[in-house]
């Protein structure tokens, strides 16, 4: 049966090790979304509240981790928001629907706390049943301009954006030194980096945009 829980300061290195195992190869060869869950938990932006953990027997087999991020309309306003990521489940427990508790887990706290707008990244075919929609629906870009194909957003509270135009800006936690990533993971055990076709997928998409048609 599955346990879903806020993390404990004793999650964190099964969390890591789990988060790496999850991503190692699918974007790039190797990966660094394990870095970023090592790092994040002590920026500014990170809120432990809505740091859950998936357990199965007492295993650590999903986890999902949230931060501050921020839309700001065209006149300036500025609107608090979240951001998820890394979303990871465990590779031999994937494809079981925990992912997807995991999130409505984590919304149903999160509209608690107040928070009523999520934005992500990702494949639009993991989130769209999850209720995610275009960024584009929602007239949200980045400071450029565009739209991305992988930013999508979740309304927590039916028209908490009221049609305005917003530019999106996430936490700079965010930013990962690749370099520090690297090093980071070149003292793990040691995992073999690998070329797959999933990496040209995740191109594709993250160079990929929506057209502005207003």
């Amino acid at each position: 049966m599955l346990k879903i829980r806020n993390e404990r300061e004793t999650d964190r290195k099964m969390v890591e090790d789990m988060t790496r195992r999850a991503f190692y190869n699918r974007y790039i060869p190797g990966c660094v979304e394990h870095y970023l869950v090592h790092i994040m938990r002590e920026h500014v932006d990170f809120i432990p509240e809505l740091d859950f953990v998936a357990e199965i027997d007492g295993q650590v087999v999903g986890n999902i981790m949230y931060t501050r991020s921020k839309l700001t309309d065209e006149q300036g306003h500025e609107k608090d928001i979240l951001t998820f990521g890394p979303l990871s489940i465990s590779p031999e427990h994937q494809r079981k629907g925990y992912g997807k508790m995991l999130m409505e887990h984590s919304f149903r706290r999160a509209a608690e706390l107040g928070y009523d707008v999520i934005v992500i990244f990702g494949s639009p075919a993991n989130y769209v049943s999850s209720g995610f929609k275009s960024c584009r629906k929602h007239h949200i870009c980045l400071d450029n301009g565009k739209f991305p194909s992988a930013m999508m957003v979740k309304e927590l509270r039916a028209g908490a954006l009221d049609g305005r135009k917003w530019v999106y800006c996430d936490s700079p936690v965010m930013a990962i030194d690749e370099q520090a990533a690297q090093e980071y993971d070149g003292g793990l055990e040691p995992m073999e980096k690998k070329r797959l076709p999933s990496q040209e997928e995740f191109y594709i998409m993250s160079h990929s945009f929506v057209e502005d048609d207003a």
